[in-house]
């Protein structure tokens, strides 16, 4: 099951007891959000591509978009997402349950900038019913990701 993987990962860092399993889904942003009673910025979602024909995956904040310039710069070529049944296969969680822990190997993980504004950000936990609380410096050292700048956020 999936969130036994991010559990096995999680517990190295001794941070598997810190999941939250909740009685509704938490599969979406706006969902997530309302099930632990948080802004949906501070929802760290975890978004799957192929860069040139490799697994990658990006975490940004919840209220963050994708700026396809910004990829095309960092990555050297389009953002192609993957497509839902590729999901689980190449990354090791189900579509909604998407989280940068206890991944397949060779799955490159990176964080967006956007997070950073947050002290603690919730990303999934293996499910579309779990998250975790991580501090940024958390998300990166559990993670293993490497920060970078994607994403663009909506104009207020």
């Amino acid at each position: 099951m999936s969130i036994e993987r991010a559990r096995a990962h999680l517990s190295k860092w001794n941070a598997e007891n810190r999941i939250r399993e909740f009685e509704v889904s938490s599969a979406t942003v706006e969902l997530a959000a309302l099930a632990l009673g948080v802004d949906e910025a501070r929802i760290a979602k975890t978004l799957s591509f192929k860069v040139h024909d490799e697994p990658v995956l990006i975490v940004m904040a919840g209220d963050a978009r994708l700026d396809n310039a910004k990829f095309k710069a960092q990555f050297g070529t389009k953002a192609k997402m993957l497509a839902g049944p590729e999901v689980e296969p190449l990354i090791g969680h189900g579509v909604g349950g998407v989280c940068p822990f206890g991944v397949n190997p060779g799955v490159a993980v990176y964080l967006d900038r956007s997070l950073q504004r947050f002290d603690t950000v919730f990303p999934a936990a293996g499910t579309g019913n779990s998250a975790v609380e991580l501090t940024c410096g958390e998300l990166e050292t559990i993670s293993g990701g490497a920060w970078i700048d994607v994403g663009k956020l909506p104009e207020r």
